[in-house]
């Protein structure tokens, strides 16, 4: 016989797991409603749920503070339109380097934790890292394009031409659903119970021999992969990788949809993904509104929802608290 506690959590995750799946599955007909610039918003928004995904995984679910985001956003843009531009890789083959070379640099950034650096000294040297890596994309002119930036080739998925934003929207959709799920498969795993644990009392984790030090690392190692990937993406979305679109106002943002969104939540990421996605383009129309707005929510969301538009949610589904949504 079944417990009535086990009952109730085979419920709780067939809710989950229906939410889940749903989302994606119910994305497959916006190519039918959407225009073609309509539908490059929702790709970007596909390539902004994976940065807030990774990015949620140092930010929320470790309770760090980074400032190496962007870095690794630009890594893995980089990587990829290098091999694509100067290797001829198809886009296929540069997804998974990509996300290595955004690993690699999430452990650089990180590697001084295993020194006892944490907090807001582990902040400034994720900070100063990033900035090194800006500085290498601009004056690394032979493979990197300088300050002018590197052109993309057209890309193919095993065989498929990603020429239009349809194309281009069913890869990415495959490409995001798959990682999301890895990373909240991770985020109930043992390794996903020691980054939370971490967060919530670093001390009491320590005196559970569990090494600290090194899971920090590999929770930065874990985001630079996921945000690396990102960085393929947004390569061959924009079809131009320079080094003004991974400074300090992308890193405003990727702050920005995380906090809006939720912290440590991965529903949380998707939502704010989203909505400051799609902002931009309702208040284009409007000059000099949208940084008003976007201050604005950021102080309203600071102030009086700090946990973000997935508290709301599983406020009224319950199911999304239980399986996306990491209570601090």
């Amino acid at each position: 016989m079944i417990g009535q506690s086990e009952q109730g959590a085979w419920a709780r995750w067939a809710s989950g797991a229906r939410v889940f799946y749903a989302v994606p599955l119910l994305a497959l007909a916006i190519p039918l409603f959407a225009n073609p610039y309509t539908q490059f918003v929702v790709n970007l928004m596909l390539v902004y749920v994976l940065v807030a995904v990774g990015f949620n995984l140092v930010l929320g679910n470790l309770g760090q503070l980074a400032f190496a985001n962007t870095a690794l956003f630009g890594i893995g843009a980089y990587t990829a339109a290098m091999l694509m531009a100067h290797a001829g890789w198809p886009f296929w083959a540069v997804i998974l380097p990509a996300g290595i070379a955004g690993a690699v640099a999430g452990f650089l950034a990180s590697v001084t934790a295993l020194r006892g650096i944490r907090n807001y000294y582990l902040a400034i040297v994720t900070l100063a890292f990033g900035e090194l890596l800006r500085w290498t994309y601009i004056h690394g002119e032979a493979v990197t394009g300088g300050t002018d930036g590197l052109a993309v080739p057209r890309a193919d998925f095993f065989g498929i031409a990603l020429d239009s934003e349809t194309a281009r929207f069913y890869v990415f959709l495959l490409i995001v659903t798959v990682i999301v799920k890895a990373v909240s498969n991770l985020l109930q795993s043992k390794i996903g119970r020691a980054i939370v644990a971490i967060r919530d009392n670093e001390l009491a984790t320590a005196s559970l021999a569990i090494p600290t030090g090194r899971y920090i690392v590999l929770a930065f190692t874990l985001s630079g992969f996921v945000v690396g990937v990102a960085g393929s993406l947004f390569a061959v979305l924009i079809g131009h990788v320079a080094p003004e679109s991974f400074g300090l106002v992308e890193l405003i943002l990727h702050f920005a949809i995380v906090l809006v969104g939720g912290l440590g939540s991965l529903f949380g990421s998707v939502l704010g993904a989203v909505a400051l996605t799609a902002l931009p383009e309702y208040f284009r129309r409007f000059l000099g509104l949208y940084e008003m707005f976007f201050g604005g929510l950021l102080i309203v969301f600071l102030l009086i929802q700090p946990r973000g538009l997935s508290a709301l949610c599983a406020k009224w589904w319950p199911a999304l608290r239980d399986r996306y949504f990491r209570d601090r």
